[in-house]
């Protein structure tokens, strides 16, 4: 018998896209399952209530709910600290991992990793957000090095209505911003059905496309010992960067 490898997302409360695109792309992988608790995230803005949701002690709590079921590694499956800053998701995975025992990851760090493995300079960036939140996003990309040189935001602030974006609006996104031909393309957005456009856009691109959803996946089979080169069709991260 396949000796079980369980995976524990934290989700924001109204996304609708993670838990089922998180579970199709460890569908393949044997012994590998992915068990999902949630925590308060309805909109996405730079106010103080949207801000105050991120709040760690929430998130923790969420957190001690999947070492209930013994879970192997804690993935956060979402992109706050992309505006809130990196350090935002090293402290918390670090509390994370305090609390439970658990070793712990996100959404943003693995696509950091990913960027800085591929010596990626430039990006071209693709989001449901409004404009302030789009910035900062840019703006913490520059702080360490990478130029956003192409973005394409679509001024929502209602997380739920993140998961109702037509996969042809992504598509639109990505060509547009491939056009500047980035060295790499984050979609960013754990509610938005990107990641399984991921392989077929790639091939049309020519630029790897790293979804929120799946960088953190990634990092989580790397994480408990398992080579992503067992997910298939799901972009080239999983073949290229095991």
């Amino acid at each position: 018998m396949t000796q079980r490898k369980l995976i524990g997302v934290l989700t924001p409360s109204s996304n609708t896209a993670l838990e089922p695109l998180t579970s199709a792309i460890v569908s393949s992988v044997p012994g590998v399952s992915a068990h999902f608790s949630r925590f308060t995230v309805t909109e996405i803005s730079l106010g103080d209530q949207s801000l105050k949701q991120f709040e760690d002690s929430k998130i923790i709590e969420a957190a001690r709910l999947l070492a209930d079921a013994h879970v192997d590694v804690i993935l956060w499956s979402g992109t706050s600290a992309s505006w809130l800053g990196f350090e935002k998701d090293r402290q918390l995975c670090a509390r994370i991992t305090e609390a439970t025992g658990i070793p712990a990851t996100t959404s943003v760090l693995a696509l950091n990793e990913l960027l800085a493995a591929q010596g990626a300079r430039t990006l071209g960036l693709v989001s449901p957000y409004v404009q302030d939140v789009q910035e900062r996003i840019v703006a913490n990309y520059a702080g360490i090095g990478i130029d956003c040189v192409a973005e394409r935001h679509l001024d929502l602030t209602v997380n739920f209505a993140f998961s109702e974006v037509a996969p042809d609006t992504l598509r639109g996104m990505l060509r547009e911003v491939a056009q500047q031909r980035p060295d790499a393309i984050t979609i960013m957005c754990t509610n938005l059905h990107g990641a399984q456009l991921a392989d077929e856009m790639e091939r049309e691109l020519g630029i790897p496309i790293y979804d929120s959803v799946s960088t953190v996946v990634w990092r989580a089979l790397k994480t408990i010992g398992v080579g992503p080169r067992a997910v298939k069709g799901w972009g080239r991260l999983f073949s290229e960067r095991s």
